[in-house]
């Protein structure tokens, strides 16, 4: 098999495995992923298999899968996001701060509200409600219409007063 046929197989199985997850099918999603993989590695790839093993509550493997993510490709913001995520789930608060500020710089990165959202959460936990509100309204800033941003800025909002 030729470069290019194995890039689109491997895409058709990254694809697939995002299909089975979203259908909650993990198992099929982590061996879809898996696939991928072996065929052509890529960021995304390894990114959406930790997502998967997230899912399964290995998080300790989700974060590995994010490393090599981004060994791959350092500028692809998803895996620096995820990890920062995982971290606030094992209540590693400060160890996440430093992974979500390298999502917000990240060159290649779109949801780029989502470590603002991930580092208000750890603001809350942390009881610095002004640096949450913060970053909630950094997230509100580039995606306006996050109902749970918003619903969660009322609310820290209204704490305050």
């Amino acid at each position: 098999m030729d470069d290019a046929a194995r890039i689109s197989e491997a895409q058709r199985y990254f694809q697939e495995g995002y299909r089975h997850q979203m259908r909650g099918e993990l198992e099929a999603a982590v061996a879809a992923y898996r696939k991928s993989i072996e065929l052509y590695p890529t960021a995304e790839a390894h990114t959406f298999l930790g997502w998967a093993y997230s899912f399964q509550g290995n998080i300790d493997e989700a974060i590995r899968q994010c490393h090599i993510a981004i060994e791959i490709d350092p500028e692809f913001g998803n895996p620096y996001n995820d990890i920062g995520a995982y971290l606030i789930e094992k209540r590693e608060y400060d160890e996440a701060i430093p992974w979500l500020n390298k999502a917000m710089k990240a060159k290649r990165y779109e949801p780029r509200h989502y470590p603002h959202i991930n580092l208000s959460r750890v603001w809350v936990k942390k009881g610095k409600y002004p640096d949450a509100i913060g970053e909630l309204r950094k997230a509100l800033a580039l995606d306006p219409d996050n109902a749970g941003a918003r619903r969660e800025l009322h609310r820290l909002i209204g704490m305050m007063n």
